[in-house]
């Protein structure tokens, strides 16, 4: 299903770079040598607690959508499952943890989840 010439790859495109940054963040956010854990500020942190899970996810969409066939639908659906009840238990855990987290950051999809 073409959703327009470049659409597909745009979401691909950004669902791979949005993961990349969000995964960099984390993992320079763990090296702070002696520091107990903080909150995660700054990109897409400032809507959700798992940024990579949701660009994950998108990047996964824009390969479904450029593929469209069955196994990379079926793949879409499998990683979203997977991810979707990851951040939401992300998230409970964030806000478990930090008593003044952001009470209107999202689990994963930014205004909605």
């Amino acid at each position: 299903m073409c959703m327009g010439p470049y659409v597909e790859a745009f979401l691909f495109v950004m669902g791979f770079l949005g993961n990349q940054i969000s995964d960099t963040m984390l993992i320079r956010f763990g090296t702070d040598k002696g520091q107990s854990y903080k909150i995660p500020q700054g990109f897409l942190f400032k809507h959700v607690s798992g940024p990579n899970h949701f660009c994950q996810i998108m990047e996964c969409a824009g390969f479904a959508l450029m593929a469209w066939n069955l196994t990379a639908l079926s793949f879409l659906a499998w990683t979203a499952a997977n991810l979707l009840s990851r951040a939401r238990k992300h998230h409970q855990w964030y806000l478990d943890l930090f008593p003044d987290y952001p009470k209107n950051r999202k689990s994963i999809i930014p205004f909605i989840l």
